[in-house]
């Protein structure tokens, strides 16, 4: 359980996070990654960018939160977005979320997408209310369940508007 005591830091994720940042993976979705897909993304794919939310609390330092998203010219692809489900609804997917974008747009980045369960309601709460926008459909998009993903965009993605949200 997470304490008034822990204190929460934004990082780029590191090869010794990759086991924590599996195991979040694997209780925070039906279809997790393999442990080997996060360390390939630190170590060969220069699109990739990783990050963790890393909790210093009594209990001592750990992963909480993770996002991973390719950057490929000027767009962001968000692949994978996680908070362990004793540190929900506390603002730190927000946090997460945007210092990955604005990070992103100093490295060149003008717009962003991603693919979310249409199930997932409280998800998409989250990326509307930072601007995304419904853009399509992938029908039977997973394969565990034959759910539908919907595509959200933001474009343009602007800093001042991201910062702005730091500021709140």
């Amino acid at each position: 359980m997470n304490s008034s005591e822990d204190q929460y830091s934004v990082r780029r994720m590191r090869l010794e996070d990759v086991e924590q940042v599996h195991q979040l993976d694997v209780i925070s979705f039906s279809l997790p990654w393999p442990e080997r897909s996060f360390r390939y993304e630190l170590t060969e794919n220069p699109s990739s960018r990783m990050w963790v939310v890393e909790s210093a609390g009594e209990t001592g330092k750990r992963v909480i939160g993770m996002l991973g998203l390719w950057l490929i010219v000027d767009e962001v692809h968000i692949g994978t977005l996680a908070v362990h489900p004793d540190y929900r609804r506390q603002g730190i997917a927000q946090k997460l979320l945007i210092t990955s974008l604005l990070k992103a747009c100093t490295e060149g980045a003008s717009k962003a997408y991603l693919e979310v369960r249409k199930g997932n309601l409280a998800a998409q709460a989250l990326y509307t209310k930072f601007g995304f926008k419904i853009t399509g459909i992938r029908p039977r998009y997973y394969s565990d369940n034959g759910e539908d993903a919907l595509m959200m965009t933001l474009d343009p993605m602007l800093a001042k508007d991201l910062a702005g949200f730091l500021e709140r």
